[in-house]
């Protein structure tokens, strides 16, 4: 058996490839749309992908499971589970607590493990090969590596309320009835590491035992105990902010996310035609520099999304493709880097991207507000605004300021004052440069805050400091 991980470090997102040698048969789980990376691995081992699956609907991230199917001719599996209001709405076969999926010697089982979500389902691989018991489980939002699939996210992106209650109880009733009915050695893999927003506690290891979560885990003591409710109060604390555009992604997953297609290489574009285009807006320019050197100066009107490992997470946050209609360009040091970050926003939904430049010279430029943190005192601000999560501004922030996460600016704008001076801040001043890029394309006077709250907390006496 052939088990591979394939892992988005931008979303902390791990997706699965399972084949059979012997058949040369492979199922996909939980993939993402730039699919090449799978048939990369199909090509590589002579198998032929001819199953596709995922979890559950996922909200931070936008499923291949279409893409992937189309482009390979392989069966859709989904989850049938949950009731009348958790069905797919497209096309694919349903899999049902029990269900089975068989590649050669290798059998997947579907578990329903609700909980982070009403339909969600769990893989329990076994290699017929070597055993004839479960060595593996695939467990998608359920366990993580020291830590489970958070119950609230309904609630925070698809418009649900106080389902976190009902989803904490079903949790605690999967873990119990489910995984802790499984034996130690069953290794697990789960669907996102550190740095995921579907968990508070994820640890960056990149599987666990059933056992050792047994152990080791929170939670562990509380199952042992028959705790649900001391289960459910530490589960639903401190959950960290929730991006928006995660509510876009549950109604897409849900529906059946466009396939794309082979995508046509990014062209590389005239600079007098994208200065036209802008005029005119008709597009949008994407930054992609760090945070300092847009700073000197920027096109008028950019996005900054900083290239690196974050494109799709900062994308999301600034480009809602439901709304803003036009095509993004690019600033990119060659067609492969402007690539890259294409098969980064495909992963949000983030598809029509006109091409790249890899410069703007001739193009609008103006140059991001600053304030000093020792101007900030005396400085006529109508907010002054932290577009930390919440638990960083609890943690301490600046008196006064006003907590709203650089994933949750652009979709609570009622929240900002409708005239005056905004100071934004995060803590470093990579998110802020994003979140402060979007409020001034919307037309908000925005002043940044050099160096974030990190500058501005080594300037301050610590009883200043505000920590709650």
């Amino acid at each position: 058996m052939l088990l591979e991980r394939i892992y988005d470090e931008d979303l902390a997102q791990a997706s699965y490839f399972i084949g059979c040698q012997a058949k040369g048969e492979a199922l996909v789980v939980d993939p993402r749309r730039d699919i090449a990376v799978y048939q990369s691995l199909a090509a590589k081992n002579g198998m032929t992908i001819v199953a596709v699956t995922e979890t559950h609907i996922h909200a931070d991230f936008l499923s291949g499971t279409r893409e992937l199917a189309a482009a390979t001719g392989a069966t859709a599996y989904v989850s049938g589970e949950g009731g009348v209001d958790w069905q797919y709405g497209f096309e694919a076969e349903r899999l049902y607590d029990n269900d089975v999926i068989t590649l050669g010697n290798i059998t997947v089982k579907a578990l329903h493990t609700p909980g982070h979500t009403p339909e969600h389902l769990s893989f329990l691989v076994t290699d017929g090969a070597f055993a004839d018991t479960p060595g593996y489980l695939l467990s998608g939002d359920f366990v993580f590596s020291g830590d489970l699939g958070r119950p609230d996210l309904l609630d925070e992106a698809a418009g649900g309320v106080d389902t976190r209650f009902g989803g904490a109880k079903q949790l605690f009733a999967s873990l119990r009835e489910k995984f802790l009915t499984l034996p130690d050695h069953v290794q697990v893999h789960p669907g996102h590491g550190a740095g995921s927003a579907c968990g508070k506690a994820l640890g960056a290891i990149a599987s666990s035992t059933v056992g050792y979560e047994r152990l080791y885990s929170w939670w562990g003591p509380y199952l042992a105990a028959n705790d649900e409710q001391g289960f459910i109060d530490e589960l639903l604390d401190g959950q960290p902010d929730a991006h928006a555009y995660f509510g876009r992604m549950k109604r897409e997953n849900r529906e059946g996310p466009a396939v794309m297609g082979e995508r046509a290489p990014l062209a590389e574009l005239d600079l007098a035609a994208v200065a036209k285009d802008l005029a005119a807006d008709t597009v949008t320019f994407i930054d992609t520099r760090p945070n300092d050197q847009v700073h000197e100066g920027t096109v008028t009107g950019s996005l900054n999304v900083p290239a690196g490992k974050s494109v799709a997470s900062f994308g999301a946050w600034v480009v809602n493709p439901e709304t803003d209609k036009n095509p993004l360009v690019l600033l990119a040091p060659d067609q492969s880097a402007a690539q890259e970050m294409w098969d980064h926003l495909v992963r949000v939904g983030i598809d029509k991207v006109a091409g790249y430049v890899t410069g703007f010279e001739g193009l609008p430029v103006s140059t991001p507000k600053l304030i000093a943190p020792e101007d900030l005192e005396n400085f006529d601000a109508a907010m002054v605004l932290d577009v930390r999560n919440r638990t960083e501004h609890t943690a301490g922030h600046i008196p006064g300021s006003h907590q709203l996460s650089g994933g949750r600016v652009m979709w609570h704008l009622d929240e900002l004052p409708a005239e005056g001076t905004i100071v934004s801040y995060c803590q470093s001043g990579v998110r802020n440069s994003v979140a402060a890029s979007a409020l001034r394309r919307a037309g908000y006077d925005v002043v940044e805050l050099d160096g974030s709250y990190a500058a501005w907390a080594t300037r301050q006496p610590l009883a200043s400091i505000a920590s709650n």
